[in-house]
């Protein structure tokens, strides 16, 4: 389970990582200290499960939450409070628990429990996502991992999967914002499916090329895009 910690308490994230470190399934993928740093880091990382601090500076944790939340798949929310009584807000925007300050061990372990099964639902939601598009008239539907590549044509988006391809109305920014999970921007042109990347191909400095699963066509990266998609890679 992938996991990100967000708290404007150094000290506190520290304690967290140690606690976490005894469960080897745990990956602790970052940190942050505030709520923007949070969103920046959700949407790039797209993590399992956030550990989230309510009292912050600025953007608080719920808002955060709020924020996070109305993502396609959001990632389950435990937040962490040194005031009990912000557990009913916390339950209010559907958080998968929340633990209070200081954090013991077992308190820790009994959410993890809860979460642990509420993530077999995220991942069966991740598994069943799809995109519509018309055909002839008819509507259709293509499951999001089967899907190749996005690219700009004219007025409408063209989408290339496995088994063809269709001419979508959503543009690349609007995918880009209702799939954050699966969406990497390669060219102002082009976005692809980072689940089936393979590989960044280099020819010379200035010339570099995405190897997808599933397709022979290597797609050209911008120079301007380079840095975030060897980032996220």
């Amino acid at each position: 389970m992938n996991v990100l910690i967000v708290d404007d308490e150094p000290l506190a994230r520290s304690r967290l990582i140690r606690l976490l470190a005894h469960d080897k399934s745990i990956v602790v993928q970052g940190e942050a200290s505030n709520g923007n740093e949070a969103l920046i880091l959700a949407k790039k990382q797209t993590p399992d499960l956030i550990f989230l601090d309510v009292d912050m500076p600025g953007m608080n944790g719920l808002q955060v939450a709020n924020e996070l939340n109305s993502l396609i798949l959001p990632p389950a929310i435990v937040f962490i409070t040194a005031h009990p009584e912000h557990a009913f807000d916390a339950l209010q925007l559907s958080a998968a628990g929340y633990l209070v300050k200081p954090i013991s061990e077992q308190s820790l372990q009994k959410v993890l429990k809860q979460v642990g099964r509420l993530n077999k639902v995220h991942i069966q939601k991740q598994q069943n996502v799809k995109i519509s598009y018309q055909l002839a008239g008819t509507l259709r539907s293509v499951d999001i991992k089967d899907v190749l590549y996005f690219s700009a044509e004219e007025k409408y988006t063209k989408m290339v999967f496995l088994t063809g391809e269709a001419l979508l109305e959503q543009s690349l920014k609007q995918l880009e914002l209702l799939y954050p999970a699966y969406v990497l921007r390669i060219h102002r042109n082009t976005l692809v499916n980072k689940k089936r990347v393979i590989a960044l191909h280099s020819q010379g400095s200035s010339h570099h090329m995405i190897e997808l699963k599933g397709s022979r066509e290597l797609l050209p990266v911008s120079r301007r895009e380079l840095k975030a998609v060897k980032s996220a890679l």
